[in-house]
């Protein structure tokens, strides 16, 4: 491959100093979905068309990957579909750079605002579901529950303690009780719902409320361990302080470090053409 210009290397050509790695997102992208490349159909490449797709004369074009830069040598098309490569603005251009990594970790965060989703749900169902049959459903879970919890060496009957205990609790919870507490559930699931969908989608109003409803919840977890540390507890606890520092200083939420007018900046310093023509070749592609 032909020396670079000056300017931001391709991903993955300069090795990470020190002992912490380096991820290149754009190779992570290229590893699951492939490469993303323009031209394969056209039937003629002219010199205009250098940053995209090279012809060097030697029977393969070099097709250039508009993700992570690699240079891809395939045969020429043998239908061809179009004469020549459309122009820049019907072209399409993935993520790149620190866009692309945002992207991964929000996406992140998503399915673990999903998967709080899921488990809210369904303990909210549950508690509606216990109300509709909390009479017909105390017989069986008494007698279920005191077999299990003895059987493991846990306390039986009423001392106090237990599985059982609770169970007796909730029974004698009054419904209205009860109904106030499905409520709260299902509308925390909600939240976490509406929060996966807008992270999944990068959405900035789904940034706000995934920091504000974050940092209003580590409240309550931090009072928690004031009365018992779990490991649990503590991941948790971990988790949702690295969301809201992520959130506040890499996504720049509340005019931190600019803004949203830095982020837009660095959007488009990482990705689109200007991107590309920073790490532009200086001459053609050689075969190894």
């Amino acid at each position: 491959m032909a020396e670079q210009q000056q300017g931001q290397p391709p991903p993955g050509t300069v090795r990470p100093q020190g002992v912490r790695p380096r991820f290149h997102y754009e190779l992570i992208g290229c590893g699951l979905r492939g490469h993303e490349i323009v031209g394969t159909d056209v039937a003629k490449i002219r010199p205009v068309d250098a940053l995209l797709v090279r012809e060097p004369g030697d029977g393969l074009r070099w097709y250039r990957c508009v993700r992570c830069d690699a240079w891809v040598p395939l045969p020429p098309p043998a239908a061809p579909t179009r004469e020549y490569l459309p122009e820049r603005s019907q072209i399409t251009l993935p993520l790149r750079g620190r866009p692309l990594r945002d992207r991964y970790v929000l996406r992140l965060i998503a399915l673990d605002r999903l998967v709080h989703f899921l488990v809210l749900g369904a303990l909210a169902v549950g508690v509606f579901v216990f109300i509709a049959d909390r009479a017909a459903l105390s017989p069986t879970f008494y007698r279920v529950m005191e077999a299990v919890q003895g059987g493991v060496g846990g306390p039986s009957g009423s001392s106090g303690r237990g599985i059982l205990h609770e169970l007796q609790r909730a029974f004698a919870a009054k419904e209205s009780t009860l109904w106030i507490a499905g409520l709260v559930l299902t509308g925390y699931a909600l939240l976490e719902g509406i929060e996966a969908v807008g992270l999944w989608f990068a959405q900035r109003w789904a940034e706000y409320l995934t920091l504000v409803a974050t940092t209003l919840l580590l409240i309550p977890e931090v009072y928690e361990l004031t009365g018992s540390v779990t490991a649990t507890k503590i991941i948790t606890l971990v988790i949702n302080v690295a969301v809201v520092v992520y959130l506040l200083f890499a996504k720049r939420l509340f005019g931190l470090r600019g803004g949203g007018r830095a982020e837009a900046t660095e959007y488009e310093h990482d990705t689109g053409w200007q991107a590309l023509e920073r790490t532009f070749p200086a001459s053609s592609p050689a075969r190894s």
